[in-house]
């Protein structure tokens, strides 16, 4: 946990858990194994130092250099869930009454449950549009999903994409090993907690990065990040941030670590976003201990 801080550079070591030109869905290639990622490694390290040396990572613009984002046409609000509310969204969590069930829609692909596979492919209707550039896939917003949440807790969401039960993460309180502590910046208004912070929603989000973020997914007006549609789309922009194109495996791979700085976290979330586009569930050795 204490994910979404800037991460320092990584430096690529032989013996990295990943193989990254073998984890990008977009070259069709497939997640090679643990015991292959030596000598693929090895091959890869000086082009990879400088993909992310620090020359290389301050010439990607910033978060506040991002282009303006163009207007929704009609035609994508029939596609798309999102319906453009008036001015900003409210950024909170919704009270919802008791009695509510899971959405009962087809599962996706590899059992992905139905209602996170429409808030992500919702997400990269939107994000098509409104910041064609990044050329988000919703099958990496899966990844993500998965890996933080199973999805919101195997979908249990109902036909609005809000949590059967709300998805928290640990406390940050640094009584848990390798968690940050961090201190509370949102008095418990998104996370219920005062004192500390923990990561909410579905796609995990600490409140401070939350806020900054928010975007509504489902034209409620409200960006919470307990619900699936409103959490997918927050994902996608703030992976899409200072201009990163998600088909170039070097800008994806650091989008992905802003979430966790951990190159084993970047391989299981690839390897999932490699299943849910091909249909074929990761093996073992493609899912390294984060």
């Amino acid at each position: 946990m204490g994910r979404h801080r800037k991460p320092p550079v990584p430096t690529i070591r032989r013996g990295s858990v990943i193989a990254l030109t073998s984890l990008v869905p977009a070259v069709g290639a497939t997640i090679s194994g643990a015991a292959d990622s030596g000598n693929i490694v090895s091959g890869l390290t000086s082009a990879l130092q400088h993909e992310f040396s620090s020359d290389a990572d301050a010439a990607l613009p910033r978060p506040e250099a991002a282009a303006a984002p163009v207007a929704v046409p009609e035609v994508m609000l029939r596609e798309a869930k999102q319906v453009v509310p008036v001015g900003p969204p409210v950024v909170k969590t919704v009270a919802l009454p008791e009695g509510r069930v899971p959405a009962a829609l087809p599962a996706g692909p590899i059992g992905m449950p139905g209602i996170a596979e429409n808030a992500y492919q919702n997400a990269e209707r939107i994000l098509a549009v409104e910041n064609p550039a990044c050329a988000m896939p919703w099958s990496l917003l899966a990844g993500i999903g998965r890996v933080e949440s199973t999805h919101a807790f195997g979908g249990k969401a109902d036909a609005d994409g809000n949590p059967i039960d709300p998805v928290y993460g640990p406390v940050l309180d640094g009584s848990l090993w390798g968690n940050n502590v961090v201190h509370d910046t949102d008095g418990g208004e998104l996370d219920g907690l005062a004192g500390y912070d923990r990561a909410i929603g579905p796609m995990q989000f600490l409140p401070q990065t939350w806020k900054h973020y928010a975007a509504d997914g489902n034209g409620d007006g409200v960006a919470d990040p307990q619900n699936l549609f409103d959490a997918a789309l927050t994902a996608g922009k703030y992976l899409c941030s200072g201009n990163l194109d998600m088909r170039d495996p070097a800008q994806q791979t650091r989008a992905i670590l802003r979430y966790n700085n951990s190159m084993a976290y970047v391989a299981n979330v690839m390897a999932w976003e490699t299943a849910y586009s091909t249909g074929i569930a990761p093996g073992a050795s493609a899912l390294p201990r984060i």
